[in-house]
């Protein structure tokens, strides 16, 4: 599906490691070069004609982002390095302020490290309770156990999309309309879901979604923090300098610009900003339900080879991503990569930054297939024709 855009693809490379970084199309190659080719001027300082062009061109990318996930306004997005930046935003310069000691926080033992270590660093420095919520048998967040755990002193629930190893789809639907009845504050992981599926931030009541370029077909170093305006309003600014203020006197009067702007000090990553408008451009002409689409088709093709190949253990076939998470028998995960390496087959292996997931499915390590729309049924074949040759693993790695 698209592979002529993208260039890597002209090797002979099987990638099958987009949950960690997505491909990167042509046309969003093009815009950054042509950034830095011929319009190089920094955004919002200039008052000549590449720098006007400049300051078009990164508050036109708010917008598109702003379409994309359905905001009300493009005041309610800012641009961060990232999913992992943007999360820290949230609980440092809001929930910091908004918890007291003794409120609860309700994550799962599937999230991303991101989501999980600022809020122990949080309940270390206020004394909040973070509490997790049951996983059903498959390593599922049900609306049920979600029901279950919210308590009166439940004040915000901060979850994954769709988490990055289990690749489970939330109803962050029915999440987030629980949330508005109870009060609570709903925080939603998006970096594995933003490139795959459609958010719509209103129908879902999100309060903060974070999300990262590279994970939909951008450039690394450019993520997304959306906020609902009021919350942003009364959100701390954890970083100061130039361009955020209104003023600042030797009488050490000042004033801070209002959001997203008092967000977003220093010079950002412009390139990458446009490079993220390209990217939104090209998901929507392709059409994100085609995409997930082609991934759920691929996904179904390889679980039925996969379950084929002999001691391979497969620890999520019935989610509805391009996730894929597998280990050979009695072989260690990196092992197994470096092997598949051998092929120019690229996965990734290890915790996947989820290190208190194991407490669930019992096992560190594993290795991720993750798929996306340039991947095909032959990138699949080779992957399995590679796995049937199993004995030959450390052969190949010693």
């Amino acid at each position: 599906m698209n592979r002529e855009d993208f260039p890597i693809l002209n090797s002979d490379i099987v990638y099958l490691d987009s949950g960690a970084t997505t491909l990167k199309p042509k046309c969003v190659i093009d815009s950054v070069v042509d950034y830095y080719s011929n319009y190089s001027a920094n955004a919002h300082r200039g008052d000549y004609d590449i720098s006007l062009k400049v300051d078009m061109a990164y508050e036109g990318v708010r917008d598109k982002v702003k379409d994309f996930i359905n905001a009300i306004s493009s005041e309610e997005i800012v641009f961060t390095s990232g999913t992992t930046e943007s999360l820290n935003m949230v609980i440092f310069g809001y929930m910091a302020k908004y918890l007291n000691k003794g409120d609860e926080v309700l994550i799962t033992k599937s999230e991303h490290a991101s989501n999980v270590l600022p809020w122990m660093i949080l309940k270390e420095k206020i004394g909040i309770e973070v509490k997790f919520i049951d996983l059903d048998s498959e390593y599922f967040l049900t609306i049920e156990n979600v029901k279950k755990a919210i308590t009166t002193k439940t004040k915000v629930i901060s979850i994954a999309h769709i988490t990055n190893v289990i690749g489970d789809v939330r109803d962050i639907n029915s999440i987030g309309t629980l949330c508005k009845e109870n009060n609570i504050l709903f925080v939603v992981d998006a970096a594995q879901s933003i490139g795959h599926c459609k958010i719509d931030v209103v129908k879902s009541n999100i309060d903060f979604l974070a999300f990262s370029g590279h994970k939909m077909l951008g450039p690394t170093g450019i993520g997304v923090l959306y906020g609902k305006k009021d919350l942003l309003d009364e959100m701390d600014v954890l970083k100061f300098g130039g361009g955020m203020n209104a003023f600042f006197e030797s009488t050490w009067e000042y004033e801070l610009k209002e959001a997203p702007w008092k967000f977003e000090a220093g010079t950002q990553n412009i390139a990458g900003v446009i490079g993220l408008g390209s990217a939104i451009d090209y998901l929507n002409n392709v059409g994100i339900e085609n995409i997930h689409k082609h991934e759920i088709e691929l996904k179904e093709y390889a679980i039925s080879k996969l379950e084929k190949v002999p001691n391979i253990n497969l620890y999520n076939k019935n989610t509805n991503s391009g996730i894929i998470v597998f280990n050979i028998d009695k072989v260690f995960s990196q092992d197994t990569a470096v092997f598949l390496n051998r092929f120019n087959i690229c996965v990734r292996s290890g915790n996947h930054c989820a290190k208190i997931l194991k407490d669930e499915i019992g096992i560190t390590n594993t290795c991720r297939a993750s798929l996306y729309l340039y991947n095909t049924k032959e990138d699949i074949d080779k992957l399995v024709d590679a796995l049937v040759r199993q004995d030959e693993v450390y052969d190949n790695i010693i």
